[in-house]
């Protein structure tokens, strides 16, 4: 076992820890504000990897290399529990407890991740409005918008079922990207079909099932948020301005794959 690291490459180094640890700076004097910043740098941490899995996988069936996009939405699955998990450590704090640093936050609020709203994108959901917050950060908002304006996960997957010789309308291949996709009768009756005969279109069934996970997943992350919201500061508006829980409330009937939630009542 190495115990002399002088000139050489250790630990600390590698993870760059001293940025990563000296990135916690309460603007109060309160216990429970190093709690708050904590659990919202590690879901960023885990939102970018998910983003970092979700273009490799969108990359990949581009490629046809399918397998290797299945393994990474695979991972997205998996780390979408650590996120979800995350609000359980949260939930330790009280309202109370909130209240003696909330003052501090100003107008910032979780509304304003990019890296949440870069995954809603790359998973389909296109709402213009939603880049406005991001104006300010030129950088930012030119990766959000080329996101916006380019396919999601999900016009990937449309157009591998294409290329597997399944009869997909070309309103659904050659369309505008910045408008959230729409369901369609015509995709429901092909994803019908996968279903309906798995071994004959094992590949695509599997692709399916993945989606649905990440989708699931997705879902019962923003559940779990919703009920953290209200957990702590019931029904007040979110520090950013938004209508805190009512908002994200609405956001739980949003689907991104409408098509693969359907075919399931009509198998």
């Amino acid at each position: 076992m190495a115990l002399d690291f002088k000139g050489r490459m250790a630990y600390g180094d590698y993870l760059k820890l001293d940025t990563l640890l000296s990135a916690q700076v309460p603007l109060s004097d309160q216990q429970d504000e190093k709690l708050f910043i904590i659990v919202h740098h590690v879901q960023e941490l885990w939102l970018s990897l998910i983003i970092h899995e979700l273009e490799f996988a969108m990359q990949n069936m581009r490629d046809g290399k399918a397998g290797i996009a299945f393994k990474a939405l695979a991972r997205i699955s998996r780390i979408q529990e650590q996120l979800i998990s995350a609000w359980d450590v949260l939930s330790t704090l009280t309202p109370s407890d909130y209240l003696t640093f909330r003052d501090t936050l100003g107008q910032a609020s979780g509304f304003q991740s990019y890296q949440y709203r870069l995954v809603e994108i790359l998973l389909g959901a296109k709402d213009e409005r939603m880049l406005a917050p991001h104006r300010h950060t030129p950088q930012v908002y030119a990766r959000l918008e080329a996101a916006f304006r380019g396919p999601s996960i999900y016009d990937e997957a449309i157009a591998l079922v294409k290329r597997s010789g399944l009869d997909v309308p070309d309103s659904l291949l050659n369309r505008d990207f910045s408008k959230t996709h729409s369901y369609s009768d015509a995709l429901h009756d092909i994803w019908l079909q996968v279903y309906r005969e798995p071994e004959r279109y094992f590949e695509l069934y599997e692709l399916a099932e993945e989606l649905v996970d990440v989708e699931d997943h997705f879902q019962q992350w923003r559940f779990r948020h919703m009920k953290t919201v209200e957990r702590i500061i019931g029904h007040k508006k979110g520090t950013g301005g938004s209508s805190g829980v009512g908002y994200l409330k609405t956001a739980l009937d949003r689907t991104f794959f409408p098509e693969l939630w359907a075919v399931r009542t009509d198998l």
